[in-house]
């Protein structure tokens, strides 16, 4: 069963922003497709993990050099990472 597709956009945005990271600029330079984006999504959308999500994202106070343990997109967030 997947997750809320709106709250799963913007937790998969949210946490992005959380490593300094905008998918949106990702996509115009060309890092990031379209597809790739909406396959993030939809991994967000199916990881059971989405309260510890939350929570990691309201204890953030500074830039995260990771996502949270066991993210559905740690391996496509840390290779953005790497590109910068």
């Amino acid at each position: 069963m997947l997750g809320d597709v709106e709250k799963h956009f913007w937790l998969t945005r949210s946490v992005a922003r959380s490593m300094g990271l905008s998918l949106s600029e990702e996509m115009q330079r060309g890092t990031l497709t379209p597809e790739g984006y909406s396959r993030m999504v939809t991994a967000c959308r199916a990881c059971p993990l989405t309260e510890a999500c939350q929570k990691w994202l309201s204890d953030r106070r500074t830039l995260a050099t990771t996502p949270p343990e066991g993210c559905a997109n740690t391996k496509v967030l840390m290779g953005l990472c790497r590109v910068h």
